[in-house]
């Protein structure tokens, strides 16, 4: 394969992962939640209790924009935000019970679209899929050249 269409191929994968993240996002929680707003969701319920800084550099945004999402899920009922007890300029970020349900629902969903889509593969090729995504995922974080590491 010749590495010369690497990008191209990627961009096709990430804008339809994409398209699926939206479809999902409007159609299985009841909920609207914008793409931002689920990855928001997820990066909470997967760092467990994280400052707003933390989740705002995982998802690579600058604290100004992250905090209006974040008001934005405040208002929805789905986060809470609590002062760290340690540093009252630090705010705690969590999923409320609602929140944590959103989540999952949209992890669920998520994953049922992708079992869909892997079920045109025979399991040798779905475990090499899974297998691959891993690997580079490894060596992306490995990597000190790529250009936009989440923190």
């Amino acid at each position: 394969m010749e590495n010369n269409n690497l990008r191209g191929m990627f961009q096709m994968v990430v804008r339809r992962f994409g398209f699926l993240n939206d479809q999902c996002c409007e159609s299985c929680c009841g909920q609207e939640v914008s793409t931002m707003q689920s990855h928001i969701l997820y990066e909470i319920s997967r760092q467990k209790n994280p400052s707003i800084q933390d989740v705002a550099n995982a998802l690579g945004l600058d604290v100004t924009t992250f905090s209006r999402q974040v008001k934005t899920l405040v208002e929805k009922g789905l986060v809470k935000k609590t002062p760290n007890p340690s540093d009252n300029r630090v705010y705690i970020l969590s999923l409320t019970e609602k929140g944590a349900t959103v989540e999952e629902s949209i992890n669920k969903e998520m994953n049922t679209y992708l079992n869909k889509i892997l079920s045109h593969l025979s399991d040798y090729e779905k475990e090499s899929v899974i297998r691959s995504i891993k690997l580079l995922d490894d060596a992306m974080r490995k990597s000190e050249d790529y250009c936009c590491s989440p923190k």
